[in-house]
């Protein structure tokens, strides 16, 4: 096992690698940028690297500072979380160039998948349903055109580079084509220095339903059960949860063997997440997301295995003390995200300094959350703030404790405004009580509205 590992990212994530590594008498060293270096993480770790300014670009993208702080601190692994490094094929393969193993899937693994368009038409090969679209990236208006006459509107413009629910534009009219092709070229771009694009056919009342996987180096692919992440703003998450409700039992499982499959074929290792939309005709496969996943919590809450855990021990070499009839979720766990965002204001940035920070507490709900009193909530990062999980039984319980646990929250400070607002309406929306609701449940919501 490692000695010591470097956490290389910020956030409630840090701090929850941390906790793990604790735990498993592992010594962590965080790298942190200017704007960072009181963070909970910081204080939680037993050292800490300074690597650049409050400007991603110069810290935690920065690949050379992160690799310098690494054999500074003398750590054997490099935990990336989730963004920034996390699913860059080339940090990993600088990684092991420099002797220091990378806490996720192998380099060539991660450089194929990480290509959504790749990762597409790879999943189709082995057999995974998709839905139709472009055979790969589309480099010209002509070519978008082409693809649209074959399969019609309404279609979505994918980032090949995309994720995070970043880089796409729904098409409903050959109208808005031009406008959203170039925007989205030019966004994918900007935001991930790759402007190549590609196709697929939108779904308007679909299901966001994903799958989590683990594998190890000995060939050993699990299934640890489905998530539900429908409830989405601008393709952004908002609330998650596992299992995913009124899913028939034999789509359930016709899901997970895919993504048991998928995974096995291409060589996978790690925790991965296989993402699917579900619609009327059955599931679709849309991409695989290389990383631990903002939502995992939801999936420790059913099954009682530690993620970060299990990621730290196959990137070392061990092999997977469960098999796949040890892995049987009870219950029912939700997450809600809480951001430092304006729900008044179309979900705008609320940064600013938090005056009071008191998260709830009581039984079968847990924070993940590097908040406190007095930290100052920057517009430099993500606007993720703390995840609120709570375990129950059955469904309609989680649903009421986390009510319970939302009202409880108390977050105040000149600027700040949080998500809890909105959350606080889908969980009395009538849609998603009953476990009816699709990506669309949101954008009704707020149609509705007066």
């Amino acid at each position: 096992m490692f000695a010591t590992v470097l956490i290389a990212n910020r956030g409630e994530i840090a701090l929850r690698v941390v906790r793990t590594c604790r735990e498993m008498g592992i010594r962590t060293v965080v790298a942190h940028s200017t704007a960072d270096r009181d963070s909970a993480a910081v204080r939680a770790a037993d050292a800490a690297v300074q690597i650049g300014p409050a400007a991603p670009k110069g810290s935690y993208l920065s690949i050379p500072a992160v690799i310098e702080a690494a054999r500074a601190a003398g750590a054997q692994a490099v935990h990336p979380g989730y963004g920034f490094l996390s699913e860059d094929a080339d940090f990993a393969e600088v990684c092991a160039a420099n002797d220091l193993v990378f806490i996720g899937p192998p380099p060539e693994v991660m450089a194929r998948l990480g290509d959504k368009a790749a990762a597409r038409r790879e999943m189709a090969s082995y057999g995974l349903p998709v839905l139709p679209g472009s055979a790969g990236t589309v480099n010209s208006l002509a070519e978008a055109a082409e693809v649209v006459d074959r399969i019609g509107y309404p279609v979505i413009i994918k980032a090949a580079a995309g994720g995070g629910g970043r880089g796409m534009s729904v098409v409903r009219s050959a109208r808005e084509l031009g406008r959203a092709y170039r925007a989205t070229r030019a966004a994918a771009q900007a935001v991930f220095g790759d402007g190549r694009v590609y196709l697929e056919r939108f779904c308007d009342q679909a299901r966001h339903v994903e799958v989590q996987v683990l594998a190890d180096r000995h060939g050993t692919v699990l299934h640890l059960g489905e998530r539900d992440c429908s409830v989405q703003r601008r393709h952004q998450k908002l609330v998650e949860e596992a299992p995913a409700p009124n899913l028939p039992d034999a789509l359930r499982a016709e899901m997970a063997a895919a993504a048991v499959a998928g995974a096995r074929a291409a060589g996978y290792v790690g925790a991965g997440t296989f993402e699917f939309l579900v619609a009327d005709d059955g599931f679709h496969f849309m991409e695989i997301n290389c990383r631990i996943q903002v939502e995992h919590p939801v999936t420790e809450m059913v099954t009682g295995l530690d993620l970060v855990r299990e990621q730290i021990r196959i990137a070392a070499g061990l092999p997977l003390k469960a098999g796949q009839h040890d892995v049987r979720p009870r219950g029912v766990a939700l997450e809600c995200r809480v951001n430092a965002e304006d729900p008044a204001r179309e979900y705008a940035p609320a940064p600013g300094t938090l005056d009071e920070f008191v998260p709830p507490g009581g039984p079968f709900t847990r924070v993940d959350t590097h908040g406190y009193a007095g930290w100052r909530v920057t517009s430099d990062y993500d606007s993720l703030l703390a995840k609120v999980i709570v375990w129950a039984p059955d469904r309609l319980h989680a649903i009421a404790r986390m009510r319970r646990a939302l009202a409880e929250f108390r977050v105040a400070g000149r600027g700040v405004r949080t998500t809890i607002p909105a959350l606080d309406r889908v969980l009395d929306e009538p849609d998603f009580i009953a476990g009816v609701h699709g990506t669309d449940l949101l954008s009704r919501m707020t149609q509705e509205t007066p």
